[in-house]
């Protein structure tokens, strides 16, 4: 009998070992079906300083803004911990961000390497520029156990070298590899420079999350301009992206608190209602979605740190909402 059973079990192996990938157990999502992205300032301002480690729970991927361009090597970046932002921490070291990076991916939470920004910029404007890039942002990537990389280039895109460098990218870190897109509203705007990147990049983005906000009228996909601060000005403009997009890579972008953004903030019960009506089509002002889209991917705020200077009065109610998403 226990010859038998052995036997039994080698043939079970055997041929476990022998099925077809589809039969196998399905890879772990890299991102919740509804997550919190916020960005983590890597410098000093008005809004609370912090080490990765206090971040709060609330967030799924974290955004490190932001790498800086190299003047020795066009195209290049570097990053690590701003000194202005180690001195307010009491002497935060690069050692202790990539200690609290590998804590925090313990926990289930993801991180993309931040570019641009509002007076950031990357040269891009060559194939030598681009190699520069690409083997700079690889290096940080491992040294600092990064996922992925995010692209808020606000201050021109080379659309066809972005494409590139990110494609050299993906096939260098492979799979895993996480690509995220910060937009501003004009630019995903119908022949905006980012339709045509994320057309380009659609079969390999992990999210785009639009900001909406520092943003003047906008026109909806419904024919209607909508001013921001409204449901409308978010949800009419979203299906911008759910047109070419899947729904779980399209996120709303908006600030955590009115200090954080020149103009656009919403209270988080406006977010609430917008995720409604773009996931179940209720709830809505003006436009109403064709269909609904359950499968929206979530949210995305600027930043962590004037979340934190509110005591998280943006994160607790919307990370709240996205739990109860179908």
């Amino acid at each position: 009998m226990m010859r038998r059973l052995a036997t039994l079990a080698a043939a079970a192996l055997t041929a476990l070992a022998l099925a077809p990938a589809a039969a196998t157990a399905a890879a772990p999502q890299a991102l919740p079906k509804h997550q919190l992205t916020g960005y983590w300032q890597n410098f000093v301002n008005a809004a609370k300083p912090l080490k990765v480690s206090d971040i709060s729970p609330n967030y799924d991927l974290i955004a490190l803004a932001f790498a800086n361009a190299d003047p020795a090597r066009p195209g290049a970046v570097t990053f690590n911990v701003d000194p202005k932002l180690s001195d307010a921490l009491g002497g935060y070291t690069d050692d202790q961000l990539k200690a609290d990076i590998a804590a925090k991916k313990a926990e289930g939470k993801s991180f993309v390497l931040s570019i641009g920004g509002e007076l950031g910029n990357v040269d891009l404007s060559s194939p030598a520029n681009v190699t520069n890039f690409v083997d700079s942002v690889g290096k940080i990537l491992t040294d600092y156990g990064i996922d992925g990389l995010d692209i808020d280039l606000e201050h021109g895109l080379n659309v066809p070298n972005t494409t590139s460098a990110v494609q050299q990218l993906h096939a260098k870190v492979g799979d895993g590899f996480l690509l995220t897109m910060a937009p501003q509203t004009l630019d995903v705007q119908p022949g905006g420079s980012y339709m045509q990147l994320i057309n380009n990049l659609k079969d390999v983005i992990t999210v785009v999350h639009t900001q909406y906000y520092n943003s003047g009228s906008m026109n909806g996909c419904d024919g209607g301009v909508y001013s921001q601060g409204s449901v409308d000005f978010i949800t009419a403009q979203a299906c911008y992206l759910l047109e070419v997009l899947r729904p779980d890579q399209v996120s709303l972008g908006l600030p955590a608190a009115p200090s954080a953004a020149g103009s656009g903030y919403v209270d988080p019960s406006v977010i609430g209602n917008a995720l409604t009506c773009l996931t179940a089509a209720k709830g809505c002002g003006q436009y109403t979605p064709a269909q609904p889209s359950p499968e929206l991917s979530g949210v995305m705020t600027w930043s962590i740190n004037w979340d934190a200077s509110s005591g998280n009065g943006f994160s607790n109610p919307v990370r709240a909402h996205l739990d109860a998403l179908p």
